[in-house]
């Protein structure tokens, strides 16, 4: 098996062919795994999340190893049954190489110890195979979520280390309940639209773009607001009540944010 970045077989990792529009600041993703039927199932479906991008697939641990210092991802999704090296034993080799790329072991190994070295090793999600497509979607929106907050972070205090070290940890903790009367499916939709503004949003403009009432665009934000994931800031205009505007935060609501649909 070797590594390749299209459909058919290389003899290298090369640049993958490009895609159609995508989101700003892609997340570049290196499949790692020796069955390239499997593997091309796993890129399949990364291609299906925003803003993640395949950029290559390797069949062997060094063929990873050459395809992560031609292609530079942000992410491996890394096989431990590999044909030549233990995929664990991969990771201290990269860091020894100068790559800091985030790693998310997708194996069907459910050894207590294989766990636990992944976790050692400071690999950011471990996913068991076999699995199905939302299973895998969850955890990159999730990782996409964490890496938005470690990147955006601005130290000043003891409490924002904290937060961002607070975070994944939090991102598994059980959704609270919405209030009375609002959708699960509602709420994801307003806040998929509220992380992907550019900037800030008013109520209206949430409204428009997702189809529902201004009142109830309003509602939903005001508790992401109350909840933590959105802040709230005020634009005066001529006359008459300031307009609140809100900003996703990074802060974790518990919603799984599948494909949102309309309310």
């Amino acid at each position: 098996m070797t590594a390749t970045s299209g459909t058919s077989d290389a003899t290298a990792p090369t640049a993958a062919i490009p895609h159609g529009p995508r989101s700003a600041d892609p997340i570049g993703v290196l499949v790692v795994d020796d069955d390239f039927m499997v593997a091309r199932v796993h890129r399949a479906f990364v291609e299906r999340v925003e803003p993640f991008r395949v950029l290559g697939v390797a069949g062997t641990g060094e063929q990873a190893l050459t395809a992560v210092g031609e292609l530079r991802p942000d992410l491996i999704l890394l096989d431990l049954y590999l044909p030549d090296v233990f995929g664990l034993d991969v990771i201290p080799r990269l860091r020894a190489a100068g790559h800091d790329c985030d790693v998310m072991v997708i194996s069907a190994a459910r050894e207590a110890e294989a766990v636990r070295g992944a976790v050692r090793q400071g690999v950011v999600d471990y996913l068991l195979k076999p699995f199905e497509f939302e299973d895998l979607r969850v955890r990159l929106e999730r990782y996409a979520l964490q890496r938005g907050r470690l990147l955006g972070t601005v130290v000043r205090s003891q409490a924002d280390v904290d937060r961002v070290l607070a975070g994944a940890a939090a991102q598994a903790a059980t959704a609270p309940a919405l209030p009375k009367g609002m959708s699960v499916e509602t709420a994801e939709l307003v806040e998929r639209t509220l992380r992907e503004a550019d900037g800030t949003l008013s109520a209206s403009e949430c409204a428009a773009l997702t189809g529902i009432s201004r009142v109830s665009a309003r509602r939903y934000l005001e508790h992401f607001h109350t909840v933590g994931s959105a802040d709230v800031s005020l634009r005066y205009g001529v006359a008459g009540r300031p307009e609140r505007r809100y900003r996703f935060r990074g802060a974790v609501t518990g919603l799984a944010l599948p494909h949102a649909g309309r309310p």
